[in-house]
C-alpha cells in the first residue's frame, strides 16, 4: 500500500521541531541539483576576502540587533 503526501504529511508534523526542521534541510536538499564548483570557488574567495577585510579592520562591521531593527523597520514601511 502506497503513502499518500497526506500521510507523509501528518506523520512528519508529529516530528519534534529539530526534526522538522532537519527533514526540511533534506527535502530542500534533494531538490537541488550538484554544486556548480565554479560558485562553490566563487563563493569561498568572496568569504576569504571578507574575512581579511574584518581582519584588517578596513570595514566596519554592524551589530546584529541594529540589522535586524533595520529589516524590521523596512519591512514594517511596506
Amino acid at each position: 500500500m502506497s503513502r499518500t503526501f497526506t500521510d507523509v504529511w501528518k506523520e512528519a508534523s508529529e516530528l519534534s521541531e529539530a526534526d522538522r526542521a532537519a527533514l526540511a534541510g533534506l527535502l530542500i536538499e534533494s531538490l537541488e541539483g550538484e554544486p556548480d564548483p565554479d560558485v562553490e570557488a566563487a563563493w569561498a574567495t568572496e568569504i576569504e576576502k571578507r574575512v581579511a577585510e574584518l581582519d584588517a579592520a578596513t570595514v566596519k562591521s554592524i551589530p546584529w540587533e541594529e540589522v535586524r531593527q533595520r529589516l524590521l523597520d523596512r519591512l514594517h514601511e511596506r
